[in-house]
């Protein structure tokens, strides 16, 4: 099953992936939308993508490649996010690590180390590289990152500031894989329109048949200022009929747009 995600070696999402794959079947991009990319065109056979932290909410690059690259949603992967702080010694002025990893830990940073520089790079990962490959800078990464024979030892572990840190990530796959069966289901709904009462009426199609709504999320359809592309998660199956249903009264409200199923799934857990 060739894999891709975001790297390099040693990323959550690289941890996510392994869930799926070998790890000499994986394969690493440096951005979200390349690998939703390399998926739509057959060049992988699933893409791993983080769509959503719970204490930084969701990542909106993942959303929108989502939104348009024709893919399917085959999977959803739950890692637990641990951060830890790592280092050549504790003498640095640096610290890289991926923007969300920065914002994850902002309180235990502000509070150690208030002077130090904070950089965001492509991932977490590539912050411990460049902490391996010089002593002025930290990573921030998962603990199994460090390697004491090269160097870089574990200054602090759990610095994140939630105890319950985890990341949710899509297992993609082209779009002819897509599958109505799965405890949980994913679409996109672009209006094209935009009046008062119209995210309410396209919310009631789903509480009207009791199906619950895990996730609505809007994203700027690129189009105009003020237009939306709603994304929406549903603890349903896309066979069952009540979410066809739903569906149809929701097509008949985006007709001057479109419905994109993503697909149904089930969740998975990656335990440490």
């Amino acid at each position: 099953m060739r894999t891709v995600t975001l790297g390099p070696e040693g990323t959550y999402s690289h941890r996510a992936a392994s869930a799926i794959a070998d790890d000499d079947e994986i394969g690493f991009r440096q951005s979200v939308t390349s690998i939703v990319e390399a998926v739509a065109t057959g060049e992988y056979d699933r893409g791993i993508v983080p769509i959503e932290n719970s204490i930084e909410g969701s990542v909106t690059e993942s959303l929108d490649a989502v939104a348009e690259y024709d893919v399917a949603i085959v999977r959803e992967i739950v890692t637990p996010i641990r951060h830890a702080l790592l280092a050549q010694g504790p003498e640095f002025d640096t610290i890289a690590s991926h923007s969300q990893a920065l914002a994850q830990c902002r309180s235990y940073l502000e509070r150690e180390y208030p002077d130090a520089t904070l950089e965001a790079v492509a991932s977490t990962a590539q912050g411990v590289e460049f902490a391996r490959e010089d002593p002025s800078v930290a990573g921030i990464g998962h603990p199994a990152n460090a390697d004491i024979e090269n160097g870089l030892e574990v200054l602090a572990e759990d610095i994140q500031d939630q105890d319950s840190n985890a990341t949710r990530f899509f297992a993609l796959a082209p779009a002819d894989e897509r599958s109505t069966g799965g405890g949980k289901s994913t679409f996109v709904v672009y209006p094209n329109a935009n009046y008062p009462g119209l995210l309410l009426e396209l919310l009631e199609p789903f509480a009207e048949r009791d199906i619950n709504l895990s996730r609505v999320e809007s994203r700027p359809s690129g189009q105009r200022l003020g237009d939306y592309v709603f994304h929406i998660d549903v603890e349903a199956g896309l066979y069952e009929s009540r979410t066809i249903e739903a569906l149809e009264d929701i097509e008949e409200l985006a007709e001057k747009g479109w419905v994109r199923r993503l697909g149904s799934y089930d969740l998975e857990h990656v335990v440490e």
